[in-house]
């Protein structure tokens, strides 16, 4: 992580002193490498991953405008195709420069909002479960009508109660096994030597499955209860927060 956060910071800055000796940063000019990359099938990622890849100490030349455009490009690339692990890297560098250059809005969207949303995601794919849970609260907190946020928030919370819900499924396989026991004696030996006894039986198995299948579900319900209530806690926190920052 400090290995990472070095990375981003050092490719940041360079990128902005590129940016300010750039004599076309305010121009409406387009360079070659821009109007190639525009070139590319809106949906074809894999094309425009390898072109900047391929490209990437010149794009670091570019003026802002084009570098941010074709860096927040790749890095929605990244996160469309699959590269959770490079998003996650690339999404601190646009964090970064959102923040240092005060850009609040970018093509009609809350560009740091997007890229936290998607880093937290990337984090979530690659089970960095506790990562991805601290980014989705942030975002919860920055606004608690985010329903995406709080879904994912939620999903990270279930994953807390492994154990708990593990539990329960172990519990409920066994009385799954007992029953099948049961079902395999009431044919081998109770039909056809103790018939009398064959509605007993067939009592109890039928039980052990009602108590498994139960079990199984209160498991299921209950590590979803915990997550609800956490998700409820944070929303509380956060609306308190706002109401007051806004009072």
């Amino acid at each position: 992580q400090p290995q990472q956060a070095g990375f981003v910071s050092s490719f940041a800055h360079g990128l902005t002193n590129a940016y300010m000796e750039n004599p076309w940063s305010s121009s409406t000019y387009h360079s070659r490498i821009y109007r190639d990359f525009r070139e590319i099938p809106e949906k074809d990622y894999h094309g425009k991953i390898r072109y900047f890849e391929k490209k990437e100490d010149e794009i670091r030349q570019l003026g802002f405008d084009e570098f941010l455009e074709l860096t927040t490009a790749y890095t929605d690339a990244l996160f469309q195709s699959g590269g959770y692990r490079k998003h996650a890297l690339m999404a601190e560098v646009i964090l970064e420069l959102t923040i240092r250059h005060n850009i609040f809005r970018y093509k009609d969207e809350d560009l740091f909002r997007t890229t936290l949303f998607q880093k937290a995601a990337s984090h979530y794919n690659l089970f960095e479960s506790e990562t991805a849970e601290h980014l989705f609260s942030e975002l919860v907190k920055l606004d608690p009508s985010d329903r995406d946020a709080a879904h994912f928030f939620r999903r990270c919370r279930q994953r807390r109660y492994p154990g708990l819900q593990n539990g329960f499924r172990a519990a409920s396989i066994f009385l799954f096994l007992m029953a099948a026991g049961l079902v395999a004696l009431e044919i081998l030996v109770v039909q056809p030597f103790y018939g009398m006894y064959a509605p007993l039986l067939e009592y109890s198995r039928n039980t052990l499955f009602f108590i498994g299948c139960t079990g199984m579900g209160l498991g299921y319900i209950w590590v979803r209860w915990l997550a609800e209530r956490d998700v409820r806690l944070l929303l509380s926190v956060a609306k308190t927060k706002k109401a007051d920052l806004e009072d």
